[in-house]
């Protein structure tokens, strides 16, 4: 085989069709557009245009709702915790705040309210104070000999 034996599949390749050429290529005149009418024109987007009906996306009621005082909790998980302390970045014989998991980088801002969730392992005994917290990471702190004190803010009330 050599460079110039080289060749598509037959069929690989189609002709591009030009359109606009002439009655005799079967695409002259309207140029496959039909007669007349705003879909015949250039730069026509007219989609969930219904004709001057009231669109079904309009005609559909809106789902869901969106509570104005949701609060967003910032999570830390138990096995998180742990590591941190293992590697040094959390005092454990010092109470767990905010402002320390902000410092360890566990939580993004002091703002926010934290919820602690029972995710990995804690074999660290730790007082930790949070916004909030599951019963099993709670259980999961005391069990570990800790203590867990559930602040109370206006944002997480």
């Amino acid at each position: 085989m050599r460079l110039n034996e080289i060749a598509d599949n037959p069929g690989a390749r189609k002709k591009r069709s030009r359109v606009g050429r002439g009655i005799g290529s079967g695409m002259g005149k309207t140029s496959t557009h039909g007669q007349k009418g705003q879909k015949a024109r250039s730069g026509v987007a007219i989609n969930g245009f219904e004709g001057g009906q009231m669109p079904i996306y309009r005609r559909m009621p809106r789902r869901g709702f969106n509570p104005l005082n949701k609060v967003y909790y910032q999570v830390v998980n138990t096995g998180r915790l742990q590591k941190l302390i293992d590697a040094g970045k959390l005092d454990a014989s010092a109470e767990i705040t905010t402002e320390a998991l902000v410092t360890a980088g566990l939580a993004r801002r002091t703002g926010t309210p934290i919820r602690l969730l029972a995710d990995g392992a804690l074999t660290a005994s730790i007082r930790i104070s949070v916004h909030s917290g599951s019963r099993q990471a709670i259980e999961a702190v005391e069990k570990a000999g800790g203590s867990v004190t559930v602040v109370v803010t206006a944002a997480a009330s």
